[in-house]
Formats: structure tokens, sequence, C-alpha cells
């Protein structure tokens, strides 16, 4: 039972969730952002009975009036883990503006049929589109469009639609929303890839298919959320997770779903920072299935800048600089006497570690038993008998090896570096890494993922265009950086605690006056 100063009435309390592939965790912090107690329990195979029951301990065990809560925030692989395992996803209707220009390659071409199968066939390239520069290539070709909405009528869940450039002018993916929802109706979801990736057609296209085959999944996860608190008596605004270190509305979820993929990771960096204090290190987070090394810079995870493959499909929008490997608590350890060979994963008995794993009384090596059977940790009852110790010490080279060599690839110099270590499955790790100045193990270390959750920071985003022949290049900015202030205040965050995470500029040549694209993202604690 955790003393948590009951009788403070005036207290405020936030709770985080963290759904990994493995384990659920939960996080409860005061409004000083110290945390209060924390829970890890199994991820179920249906996803939300592992969040009710993680919610449920947190508040048996701190005793924490549920009327004080509120702010609910949760990070979830929902949607990684539809497009993974090709479950769940609806039917998308594809229109790319692109003809005559972009005929050669059809659209999804690298998808796989399976995954084609699922999302749907009904993708078309009509006439239109734009130059990198913003000026038309060809008009919009509306009686066209109409024609592919309506064979797109009662065969199609969402819509999505990317057009060439679209980035740099909007008007003809607008346009073409207006038409979706004249022949569709009101009510049909429609994804425009400008508001999900960048420049790249192919990778900003499949992201916006993702998106809307997603929709169904999200509207579950977060309907199933809300339940889960009301359940509870908890009525808490609620937020879910974004893979950029902030938080965004559940009603903004619902339109971008795509935006919670590779959330775990960040949520675990973005925890890193605050329990270590440090805001310059790697982090490497070792669950129960893979390690994950991000890179922290100024308190915020690092972002990839070439495009992502997500389930085999390449994507373009934003995400965390984040290597993964196949090593784990649960990662399997098999070793073949005859051949004198050991191996280490990359295969996980996952979330069935405690019946599979050998100090469990299973009949499975893994990565947990090594580390039990070497010392680094304790685990009462544990069936120690029959393990080979020399197996152990071999498949912990291995392990070792392999996670300094990805800090190794993770680095942007041969110095050495400091590293936060967290995850449950951190206890696989010696003292001393090769090229590490120094090991921070810091508290709370296993739930590091739900705290970062927990701490979300709340975004605004500005993109205007400006005219440098009206004003210099740095009151152009300045201005921008202004407005994305604003955004995020209004949208709930402290202005104390405001900073610009990400600004950038496009000189767009299309327009008169030397206009400029300016995009710029700032981030604030609740």
């Amino acid at each position: 039972m955790v003393d948590t100063n009951v009788n403070n009435m005036e207290e405020i309390y936030r709770i985080g969730i963290d759904v990994g592939g493995t384990n659920t965790d939960a996080a409860l912090l005061d409004s000083k952002l110290n945390t209060i107690h924390t829970v890890k329990v199994h991820t179920t195979h249906d996803v939300n009975e592992g969040i009710s029951e993680s919610i449920r301990r947190l508040l048996s065990e701190s005793s924490v009036n549920p009327a004080q809560i509120r702010y609910a925030m949760l990070g979830t692989t929902h949607c990684t883990n539809a497009i993974v395992e090709r479950k769940h996803l609806g039917k998308v209707g594809l229109i790319r503006i692109g003809a005559p220009a972009t005929t050669a390659v059809p659209p999804l071409a690298d998808w796989d049929d399976t995954l084609k199968a699922i999302v749907g066939s009904h993708a078309y390239i009509v006439r239109g589109g734009y130059e990198f520069d913003g000026r038309t290539i060809v008009d919009l070709d509306e009686a066209e469009m109409i024609e592919c909405f309506t064979k797109m009528k009662g065969n199609v869940e969402a819509v999505a639609i990317c057009g060439v450039f679209s980035p740099v002018n909007t008007s003809q993916e607008k346009r073409a929303e207006e038409l979706a929802k004249q022949v569709l109706g009101a009510d049909m979801p429609v994804t425009l890839s400008h508001e999900i990736g960048s420049i790249g057609l192919l990778e900003r296209e499949n992201a916006s298919m993702l998106n809307g085959a997603l929709l169904n999944v999200i509207a579950g996860v977060v309907k199933g959320f809300e339940e889960a608190l009301q359940g509870f008596g908890i009525s808490a605004s609620v937020y879910i997770c974004q893979n950029d270190g902030t938080l965004m509305y559940s009603e903004y979820a619902l339109r971008y779903p795509i935006l919670t993929i590779a959330c775990g990771p960040t949520n675990s960096i973005r925890g890193a920072a605050h329990l270590s204090g440090l805001d310059d290190a790697l982090v490497v987070d070792i669950g129960g299935t893979t390690t994950d090394i991000g890179v922290l810079s100024q308190g915020f995870p690092r972002q990839s800048s070439a495009a992502v493959e997500i389930g085999g499909i390449r994507t373009n929008f934003r995400m965390p600089d984040i290597l993964s490997i196949g090593i784990g608590g649960g990662t399997i350890v098999r070793s073949d006497v005859a051949q004198d060979q050991v191996t280490v994963g990359p295969d996980s008995v996952g979330y069935e570690l405690l019946k599979r794993g050998r100090i469990f009384g299973g009949d499975t090596l893994t990565a947990t038993d090594v580390a039990v059977k070497l010392g680094r940790y304790e685990w009462n009852d544990a069936k120690m008998e029959g393990l080979d110790e020399s197996i152990c010490r071999r498949a912990d080279e291995i392990i070792t090896r392999d996670i300094e060599d990805a800090i190794d690839r993770m680095k942007t110099s041969a110095d050495a570096v400091d590293v936060i270590l967290v995850g449950g499955g951190s206890i696989l790790v010696a003292d001393n890494l090769e090229g590490v100045a120094r090991i921070v193990r810091p508290d709370h270390y296993d739930a590091a993922n739900a705290i970062g959750a927990a701490l979300g920071e709340v975004s605004g985003e500005t993109e205007r265009i400006y005219s440098l022949d009206e004003m210099t290049y740095d009151q152009a900015k300045e201005d921008a950086r202004n407005h994305a202030i604003e955004q995020a205040v209004l949208a709930g965050a402290d202005r104390d605690t405001v900073q610009i995470v990400l600004s950038e500029d496009i000189p767009i040549a299309y327009l008169p006056g030397n206009a400029l694209l300016v995009k710029v993202k700032a981030a604030g604690r609740l």
C-alpha cells in the first residue's frame, strides 16, 4: 500500500499507460510530476483487458481517490500490431491526383498481395497534380474523380487522397475531399496526404492509406480506454501519445491514428529523460521482446530523416530514430552441444515468459534465465537446477556484444556516451559496456514508458506562407514561432514550459514576393 496523502483533496493526479507486446505498464504521477506508484501487468490477447487490470491495480495499491485523477494518457501498440499482423484493418479507397505524370508506378506497387486484398482494390489515378514549385501540371478532372468515388460507394470505409507535391500546394487535395463527401456522404472519413507525410509521393500515399485503414482500430482503442476509466469512476481528459513525444486529444487521434505508431519507444525516451535528469544521452529500452535504442537530444527523441518501414510498407511521416534488435527478457537461447554452438533470439516467448521460462518451471531457456543464473537479478523461488553456467556465460557474451554494437550504430561520434537503461529487461545488461561513459539506471526504470506517457507534453503546430519582400527571414520565423506557441497554449500547455521542438522552412518559387513556407512545432507541459 502506498501513502499518497489521500486526505489532500487539492492534489491532482495523472495516469500514464503504455501497452507493449509483453507487458502493459501504468504509472500514477502527482501535479509536480513525482512518480507515486507504478504497476506492470501482462498484456492480454484482448489488449483492453490488460489496460483495465493495470488501472484497477494502480487504484487499489495507491489508494488514490479516482475523482482526483484529471488526466489519462495512453501509449499503445494497437495500430502497429494491426499493420504487422494484418488484422482489423478497414477497406480504403485511394485517389492519386497525378495523371499523366505519375502513371509509370501504380498505387500500392510495393504492397504484398495479402495486405492489398485486406485494405482494398479501389485505387485510382486521376488527372491533376503540381510541379515541385507548386505550379499546376494539369487541372483537376472533377468528372473523372466523381466517377471514381461512385465506384467506391458501398465498398470502402474510408478514403485517402494523395496529390503530387500536395504539401507545397494543398488546394487540389482539399477540393477532392469536398467531392468525396458530396458523393459518399458527409460522414465518410477522408485522409489528406499533406496532413500526414512529407514531399515523397509513394511513401506519403502509403502512409495515407494506412491511416485510413487504422481508423476502426483507433476508434476501438479510444472507446475501450474511455469505458475502462469510466468503469473505475475516473472522469479525466483523455490523451493519446504521438510518436514525437507529445500528446494529442483523443478526438485528434481518431483522425490521425498513424501518428501513434512507435510511440512506445518515444515514451521510454521521454520517461528516461525525466527520471535521469539528463537531456542528451542514448536511451536503451529493453522490454520482453526487443531492445529499442533511441537518442535523447535536448530532452526529446531524435527524429529519423530516412523513410520508415512499417510491416514492410515504406512511409515518410515523422518517426523517432529508433534501432530495434531482437533481444529482450523473453528472448529464446538455444544451444547445440554437438556443434558447440549457442545462439540468442531473435524470437521471444513474449508474454508467456512466466509459463515457459526455465526459472519459472518451463522448458525454454530465455535471456531472463541467463541474467538470474549469473546473479544480475534475484527471483524468489527461481528453479535453477539444470541451468548450465557455461551456456549462460556464452549467451551473455552474445547479448552484451549485440547491445554494444547497436549502441555504436546509434552514436554520431566515436566518443563514449552516457546510456540510460530502462525497461523491465534491463537486468540483462552488465554494469560496464564498451564505448559507454556511464550507465544510468534511474528509479522506476522498469516503468519509464508509462511515466513518459503520463508526462507527455501538449504540442501546437503552425504552417504558414510568408512574403520575404514584406518582412525579413528572421521576422517570418519569429512570427511562426509565436503562432505555434499560441497553438500549444490553446491545446492546454502551460505557457512557461513551452519550447520549440521542430522548425523548418521551404522557399516557394511559384508564389510572387519571394515566398517562404515555414513549419514550426512547439510543445509544453499540461
